[in-house]
């Protein structure tokens, strides 16, 4: 009251921080040390009904599967291994694909979801296990998680980096592409921007390129999540805020709550919107800016149902790259997978100065969406959605990025990659086939020093 502060809360807590700044520190240091608890709570719930689960489950018959793809993180990034159902279903026709999940959360899900079995392999002994008692020929992984060392240490089999995307982002660019035996690429936009990092690499052996495989399993064939009708279809589907400056590509907090609201308020606009898992993990404020989108579609959907927006955290991704007439996406993979559709594309420019822009790709030619007001921001979508020009450019990127994107072709050249290995396997196997038996199988190795990897995994995730 004295210092007429009584009745401003948050004139308050300003003051507050300002004379101890230190606390906020402390107060952030105080929330990740509960979220961690719950998470560790909660992954030692998921083992629990994993054991449930897994005493009920009768084993693999020995010898079965060829094809082995390595996943160590927790179910938050699940994302970058669903992209590879469809594609690793028609392959598993030809060779039988095992998936090895390390963390509980990320294996609960798995066996709920996954069209592919999955093998839980919490520790290296259990990890050893089945290396032991399947013939795993290829070892596919989809990104760069430490704890893929913990795989690769096995040799006699190819290690073979296939990512979770295409994208002119840092990480598509990094020297860790030299651990793998082998790395499958999209094509010649690919290997040219790796060709100015990788020193002394053999492009023409270790980076196989095939294109976009996910692309021939678009549209599957089930119903659209709405009815069509003379509404554009906009997807907006925006990456999260990152956790540095260099990649702080996401923008749901500068471009996407105008642009959103300015999209629903036409009646001419159908959105979807499929923000990133991620979104809000780092930053509290972009969370808020999410949910306040999803608040915003939800809204508009009550005051004119027939208007049938769509806010989509669902696991599948492809109907929604197909269906949109334009596609409004930050820098990541998800415009390499819109880009692999050739149609209309829009991407946003982000607003923080210190966001890393490879304009030696198609970034140098794209159509780009700089934050302005909602009116602005929705007539350059109603711009580039009818551009023919804009479309014209968009198909030599297209063959730039993934070649032949005839349907089936890229697919082709997907399990002609695996053949060619599942070949040299047979080869290099003919030459050592009296080198005897070189895996250290140990059934109770580090059985303590990984016991709670598990914990650690979806913690992190």
């Amino acid at each position: 009251m004295a210092h007429g502060v009584a009745h401003d809360p948050s004139g308050a807590a300003s003051d507050r921080l300002t004379r101890y700044p230190w606390t906020v520190g402390l107060r952030k240091d105080a929330r990740r040390a509960v979220k961690l608890a719950k998470d560790i709570m909660w992954s030692r719930r998921a083992q629990k009904a994993l054991g449930v689960k897994l005493a009920d489950r009768a084993g693999f018959d020995p010898h079965h599967f060829r094809v082995g793809v390595y996943f160590a993180d927790g179910k938050v990034n699940l994302y970058q291994l669903r992209q590879w159902y469809a594609p690793l279903v028609a392959l598993a026709e030809r060779h039988p694909v095992l998936i090895l999940s390390r963390a509980s959360g990320a294996a609960l899900k798995l066996l709920e979801e996954s069209p592919l079995p999955v093998a839980y392999v919490r520790r290296v002994a259990d990890l050893e296990q089945v290396i032991h008692e399947q013939d795993l020929h290829v070892i596919l992984y989809v990104n760069q998680n430490a704890k893929n060392f913990q795989m690769m240490r096995y040799g006699r089999r190819w290690h073979v980096f296939i990512n979770h995307g295409e994208s002119d982002k840092m990480y598509m660019t990094t020297n860790q592409f030299k651990a793998y035996d082998y790395a499958f690429i999209a094509g010649d936009a690919a290997r040219s921007r790796l060709e100015k990092v990788l020193w002394d690499y053999d492009f023409d052996k270790r980076a196989i390129p095939i294109g976009r495989p996910q692309a021939d399993h678009y549209l599957d064939g089930s119903p659209l999540p709405y009815t069509p009708d003379e509404r554009d279809v906009v997807l907006y589907a925006p990456t999260w805020e990152g956790d540095r400056g260099a990649a702080a590509y996401g923008s749901i907090a500068s471009h996407g709550v105008d642009l959103v609201r300015g999209l629903l308020a036409t009646g001419r606009h159908r959105v979807i919107y499929r923000p990133h898992p991620r979104s809000g993990v780092v930053d509290p404020d972009y969370g808020t800016a999410n949910q306040s989108i999803i608040a915003a579609i939800a809204a508009a959907n009550a005051a004119d149902p027939s208007a049938q927006h769509i806010f989509d955290d669902g696991p599948e991704l492809g109907w929604q790259l197909a269906a949109a007439d334009v596609a409004i996406v930050d820098i990541s993979a998800m415009v390499y997978d819109r880009l692999a559709a050739g149609k209309p594309l829009l991407i946003t420019r982000p607003s923080n100065p210190a966001a890393q822009i490879d304009t030696g790709g198609y970034l140098q030619a794209c159509e780009w969406l700089d934050r302005a007001d909602a009116a602005a921001m929705v007539a350059r979508v109603d711009e580039v959605a009818h551009d023919a020009e804009a479309l014209e450019r968009l198909g030599f990127w297209v063959e730039r990025y993934f070649g032949d994107t005839t349907p089936g072709v890229t697919t082709a050249r997907f399990h002609a990659a695996i053949d060619h290995l599942m070949a040299e396997w047979e080869r290099f196997a003919a030459l050592h086939a009296g080198d005897g038996d070189v895996d250290d199988y140990d059934v109770n190795a580090d059985a303590d020093a990984d016991a709670d990897a598990d914990d650690e995994a979806d913690a992190a995730g």
